[in-house]
C-alpha cells in the first residue's frame, strides 16, 4: 500500500534551507510529496530527537530524514521502538544508508520511491544504547571526522576533500590503542589504531570488503587496522580506497554477535555514522530490532532483514 503523503513529515537541517542546492532539492521533493506533506526545519538550538518527538505527537507516522547519514542516524535514534517509519531523502556526501536501501541518489526520484514504498522492520546496531546504521568506530577515524568538519566548514562538502582529510590525519596522528574485545565467549587482547564495527552490507561492498553474510545474519563485521607506522596506515587506507584491502594483510577481522569492548580510555571518542560523541566504557555492542524503515519498490519476501542498509 503506497505511503499516504498526509502522514509525512520531512525533517531537514536549517542549514539545508540556507544552502541553495539543498533548498532547491527540497522544493522539488515537496512538489513530489504534494501539499498534504509537511516540511520542518531543525537547527542546533533544538535537539533533533525533540523535533521528531513533536512530529510524532502531532500524528505523523512517516518521518523523512532529509540529509546525510548523520541526520538519518539522529532520526533513527528518535524512532527506535516507536510506531512510525523512517524514510530517507539523501542529501549528504556518501549516503551509505540510503544507497543500501536501494534509493536513488536524485532527491526527486528518492521521493517518488518513498511514496511507492512500504514499511519494514530491520535489525540495527547499538552501542551503549546509541543507534548506528552503517558503522561505529573508535581510534583514528573519529579524529579524521573532526578534521573533515573543519575542512568542510572552510571549503564546502565533497568526497575528494573527505579523502584528503584521511591523508592529513594519518600523517599527523599516531593513535594506536590497546583494547580488549569479548565476543561469542572469547576474549581478544590487542592493539590497533582503528576499530571499525560494520552494520552496512552496502558499505562493505563499496570498499570491497567481506562480511555481508555476517550482516545478513544479524551480526557485526569487525575490522581492526593492524598496528604499524604511519606509512603502513597510509598504504592500508590507499588499498581500502582502491578496493584492495584484505583481511590478514592490512587488517584483521572477526564476526561477532553481541560484544563488549574495553578500550584504554574511560570515555573514548566514538564515531556513529559520522557523528562523534564520548561514551562511557565499557562499550556494549548489540544488534536490536525495533526500527521501521520505508523500502522502495514492490515488497519482496527474500530480502534479508539484517542486510538492508544496516
Amino acid at each position: 500500500m503506497p505511503i499516504d503523503p498526509a502522514t509525512i513529515c520531512v525533517m531537514a537541517n536549517a542549514a539545508s534551507g540556507g544552502n541553495a542546492r539543498d533548498a532547491m532539492a527540497l522544493g522539488r521533493v515537496m512538489q513530489v510529496f504534494g501539499p498534504a506533506a509537511t516540511l520542518r526545519y531543525w537547527d542546533k538550538g533544538e535537539a533533533l530527537g525533540d523535533a521528531v518527538a513533536r512530529a510524532l505527537t502531532e500524528g505523523f507516522t512517516t518521518i523523512v530524514a532529509a540529509g546525510g547519514d548523520g541526520t538519518v542516524n539522529g532520526v533513527a535514534q528518535a524512532l527506535l521502538g516507536k510506531d512510525a517509519a523512517l524514510a530517507v531523502l539523501p542529501l549528504g556526501t556518501f549516503n551509505f544508508f540510503a544507497r543500501g536501501l536501494g534509493l536513488p541518489d536524485d532527491p526527486e526520484a528518492a521521493a517518488r520511491a518513498i511514496l511507492g514504498g512500504y514499511p519494514r522492520n530491520i535489525a540495527i546496531g547499538t552501542v551503549n544504547g546509541r543507534v548506528f546504521l552503517n558503522n561505529a568506530s573508535l581510534g583514528v577515524y573519529p579524529l579524521i571526522l573532526q578534521a573533515r568538519e573543519r575542512v568542510y566548514a572552510r571549503f564546502g562538502r565533497s568526497r575528494l576533500l573527505a579523502y584528503w582529510t584521511v591523508f592529513l590525519t594519518l600523517v599527523r596522528v599516531q593513535a594506536t590503542k590497546r583494547m580488549v574485545i569479548r565476543a561469542d565467549g572469547q576474549s581478544h587482547d590487542l592493539r590497533s589504531p582503528l576499530m571499525f564495527v560494520a552494520r552496512s552490507a552496502f558499505q562493505l561492498d563499496h570498499y570491497g570488503l567481506q562480511g555481508a553474510d555476517a550482516i545478513s545474519a544479524d551480526r557485526f563485521a569487525v575490522f581492526l587496522l593492524r598496528e604499524g607506522s604511519r606509512w603502513h596506515m597510509l598504504k592500508a587506507v590507499a588499498k581500502l580506497g582502491l578496493r584492495r584491502a584484505r583481511a590478514g594483510a592490512e587488517i584483521d577481522m572477526l564476526y561477532a554477535g553481541d560484544m563488549t569492548v574495553f578500550p584504554a580510555s574511560r570515555r573514548p571518542l566514538v564515531a556513529l555514522d559520522g557523528e562523534r560523541l564520548h561514551l562511557r566504557a565499557p562499550l556494549e555492542f548489540r544488534v536490536v530490532e525495533g526500527l521501521t524503515v520505508v523500502l522502495p519498490g514492490a515488497k519482496v519476501a527474500d530480502i534479508a532483514t539484517g542486510g538492508i542498509g544496516a
